[in-house]
C-alpha cells in the first residue's frame, strides 16, 4: 500500500520533471556534485556565489518569518536541510543570529565546500556546514553534548527530494523525509518548508501522519509556497490553521 507521501510524490512526478529541478536531480548525488563543482569553480574564479534555487524573494520571506517567530535574542538552533550555497544560513547570520547556532547540511560535498567559502568570504566562518545524508543518517546535534533531536527550527525544501526514487527497502525516499524531520525537532520546535511544486493540501497530507506529531501552523504565500509545522509536546497531530489575522 502506498503511503500518503508516496501518493503526493507520484502524482507530482510529471509536474516536477517539467521544472528546472529535474535537470539537476535525475542523476542523484553525482548530478548535484557536478552542479556544485562548477559553482565552486565560478566562485573561486569570479566570486559568483551560485544559484539561489528558489529565488531571493523566498529567502527574504523565510527570513521575515524567522525574525517574527524566532528573533535573534531567543538564540535558536537552526538546521538548514539541503543548504546548497549556504545563503539561508549566511542571511540569518547577517541579521543578528548567532553563527555558532547555525548549521547547513547537504549530502553533496562540493555544495558544503561552496557554502563554507561563501560564509568565510562574508565574515561568518563560525557557521557550521556538514556533509550528511539527512534521509539515511542521524541529523547532527545542535551543539556538543546535546541530543540530535533538539533543533529549535528546521528549514528545508521538498521538491528535489520528491525525485529521488526509492531506497533499498522499496519505499520512496520522499516518504522517509517527514519522519526524519519529526525526529530532528525538539518538542515545540518548528519546521519551515519551501515548495514551488506542491500545494498546501499536498504538504498537509505528506506531513500529517498522526505518529509524526507535527501540527500545521500556517502558509506564507507568494510564487513559492512556505508552510510551517510544529512538533507538539504530546506528539498528537491535528490540523490547526491560524486565523487570517495571524498568518504572517
Amino acid at each position: 500500500m502506498l503511503s500518503s507521501s508516496d501518493i503526493v510524490a507520484n502524482k507530482n512526478q510529471e509536474q516536477l520533471c517539467n521544472s528546472n529541478i529535474c535537470l539537476f536531480n535525475h542523476d542523484g548525488l553525482s548530478g548535484w556534485d557536478d552542479v556544485y563543482n562548477n559553482e565552486v569553480e565560478n566562485f573561486e574564479t569570479n566570486g559568483d556565489e551560485g544559484e539561489v534555487w528558489f529565488g531571493e524573494e523566498t529567502v527574504e520571506k523565510m527570513l521575515e518569518w524567522t525574525l517574527d517567530n524566532y528573533p535573534p535574542n531567543t538564540e535558536p538552533y537552526v538546521l538548514d536541510i539541503g543548504t546548497g550555497n549556504g545563503i539561508m544560513t549566511v542571511t540569518l547570520a547577517e541579521n543578528g543570529y548567532d553563527p555558532g547556532h547555525l548549521v547547513g547540511l547537504d549530502y553533496s560535498e562540493p555544495s558544503v565546500k561552496l557554502a563554507r567559502a561563501v560564509a568565510n568570504a562574508r565574515g561568518h566562518s563560525s557557521i557550521r556546514y556538514v556533509v550528511s545524508d539527512f534521509i539515511n543518517e542521524t541529523a547532527p546535534a545542535p551543539t556538543e553534548g546535546v541530543s540530535p533531536g533538539n533543533w529549535d527550527l528546521l528549514q528545508g525544501t521538498y521538491d528535489a527530494i520528491a525525485l529521488s526514487g526509492r531506497s533499498e527497502d522499496g519505499k520512496t525516499i520522499v516518504s522517509r523525509y517527514p519522519p526524519k524531520v519529526a525526529e530532528a525537532l525538539k518538542p515545540g520546535g518548528m519546521f519551515l518548508i519551501t515548495s514551488c511544486n506542491f500545494t498546501e493540501e499536498e504538504l498537509k497530507e505528506a506531513f500529517g501522519a498522526p505518529e509524526l506529531g507535527l501540527t500545521y501552523q500556517c502558509v506564507l504565500r507568494s510564487i513559492t509556497m512556505r508552510s510551517t509545522y510544529q512538533r507538539s509536546q504530546a506528539r498528537a497531530y491535528n490540523i490547526q490553521p491560524l486565523h487570517s489575522g495571524e498568518i504572517r
